[in-house]
C-alpha cells in the first residue's frame, strides 16, 4: 500500500475586495460589529466583469499547485472538486475544471459536503492513491458565494460571513513510510441539516412551483444558518475530530507543529486553540482577510502557510473542519 502526499499547493482569490464598512452601502450593520462577532474584516467577492466561475477559480489554483508539484496537465489521473456552489446545477465543476486546462479525458468527481468538502476530498483523494489506482490527483476546494446571498439587513448574519475563492492541491504517490496524509476521519449528523442550509431551488422545490409562487419575501433562495447552534456543535465536532486524528496515530496535542482549521469563525478557532494549549505559532487564520470560502477555506489558509514558511519538513499537520449537513472531520499530515 503507498501514501499520499501533497506535492504543490496553489490558490487564487478574485481582486475584488469588498470591506465591512463597504457592505454598509445595502444593509445596517458596522466594522466593529462584523468584527466582534467573527474576526472578519474583509472578503473577496467576485466582480461580475472579472469572468470569475467556481470552476474558473479552481482552474486557475490548480495552475499554480501543479506548476509547484512540477507536474503537468497531462500528469493527473483524476479530479476531486468539493463545492457547494458549482457553475451549474449539472454538471458538476470537475468536468468544467478538466475541460479549462485542457486534460486529457480523465474522470473529474464533485464533492458536495459544503465547509467539510476539502476534507472530504482529500480523504477520497488519498484512498484512490493507497490503494494504486491513480499516482497524482488533483484535489480542488472553490466557491462562489458572493452571487446567492441576501445584500440586505435581513440576511445580513450570513451575508457578512461569505467570501469567495478558490485553492488546489496535488497529491501524489509516496513510498517513503510516515510521510503524507496519516489518517482522516469524517463523520455526519443530518438530522441537523436545516440549521444551515440552502432550500431553494432544489428538487421539493423546482422551477415551475418557484416561477409560479414569484414571492419576493421568500427567504428559501437564500443560506439560512442558526448560528448560535451551529456555533455550539462547531466547538464540540472540531475537538473530537482532531482528537479522534491524533488518538488513531498514537500522537499527543503536544505533538502537533500547526493547526489548518476551517475559517468559519475566528472565534470558533480561537476556542480549540485555547483548548488545545495551543501557541499562536501552532494556529494559522485567515478568515480575517477573506471572510468564510466554505470549501476553499482550508486549502487557501494551508497555501498561505506554506508560503509563508510556516509549515516545515517533519511538520505534523492538522486539517480539521465541521459545517453543514452537518458533517465534520480531519486529516493528519506528516509533511
Amino acid at each position: 500500500m503507498y501514501n499520499s502526499k501533497i506535492t504543490g499547493l496553489g490558490s487564487y482569490v478574485p481582486e475584488n475586495v469588498v470591506t465591512n464598512d463597504d457592505l454598509k452601502e445595502f444593509m445596517e450593520t458596522s466594522d466593529e460589529w462584523i468584527q466582534e462577532r467573527t474576526g472578519i474584516k474583509e472578503r473577496r467577492w467576485i466582480d461580475p466583469g472579472s469572468g470569475d466561475t467556481t470552476a474558473v477559480m479552481g482552474a486557475k489554483a490548480s495552475k499554480i499547485a501543479m506548476e509547484r508539484a512540477g507536474l503537468t496537465k497531462d500528469d493527473i489521473d483524476f479530479i476531486v472538486f468539493a463545492t457547494l456552489s458549482p457553475d451549474l446545477y449539472f454538471p458538476g465543476s470537475g468536468v468544467l475544471v478538466q475541460d479549462l486546462l485542457e486534460m486529457p479525458t480523465i474522470g473529474a468527481l464533485d464533492i458536495r459536503n459544503q465547509c467539510s468538502g476539502f476534507i472530504y476530498a482529500m480523504s477520497v483523494a488519498d484512498q484512490f492513491i493507497k490503494t494504486g489506482m491513480y499516482k497524482n490527483i488533483l484535489v480542488i476546494g472553490a466557491e462562489n458565494h458572493s452571487g446567492g446571498l441576501e445584500r440586505s439587513t435581513r440576511g445580513r448574519n450570513v451575508t457578512v460571513i461569505f467570501g469567495d475563492g478558490a485553492g488546489a492541491a496535488v497529491l501524489s504517490r509516496c513510498e517513503e513510510a510516515g510521510k503524507g496524509i496519516l489518517s482522516s476521519h469524517l463523520h455526519s449528523e443530518g438530522k441537523h441539516a436545516k440549521e444551515l442550509v440552502l432550500e431553494g431551488p432544489s428538487t421539493q422545490r423546482w422551477v415551475p412551483e418557484i416561477l409560479e409562487n414569484n414571492d419576493p419575501d421568500d427567504v428559501s433562495y437564500y443560506p439560512h444558518m442558526n448560528g448560535q447552534f451551529v456555533f455550539k456543535h462547531a466547538i464540540t465536532r472540531f475537538s473530537e475530530a482532531i482528537e479522534e486524528g491524533l488518538q488513531a496515530n498514537k500522537l499527543a496535542k503536544e505533538d502537533i507543529d500547526m493547526l489548518i482549521p476551517h475559517q468559519a469563525n475566528l472565534r470558533i478557532a480561537q476556542f480549540i486553540q485555547k483548548k488545545f494549549r495551543l501557541s499562536d505559532d501552532q494556529v494559522f487564520n485567515n478568515i480575517m482577510n477573506y471572510g468564510n470560502t466554505t470549501a476553499a477555506s482550508i486549502i487557501i489558509a494551508l497555501t498561505e502557510a506554506w508560503e509563508q514558511g510556516k509549515i516545515k519538513d517533519n511538520d505534523l499537520v492538522v486539517l480539521a473542519a465541521f459545517g453543514s449537513g452537518f458533517t465534520w472531520g480531519s486529516v493528519i499530515i506528516r509533511w
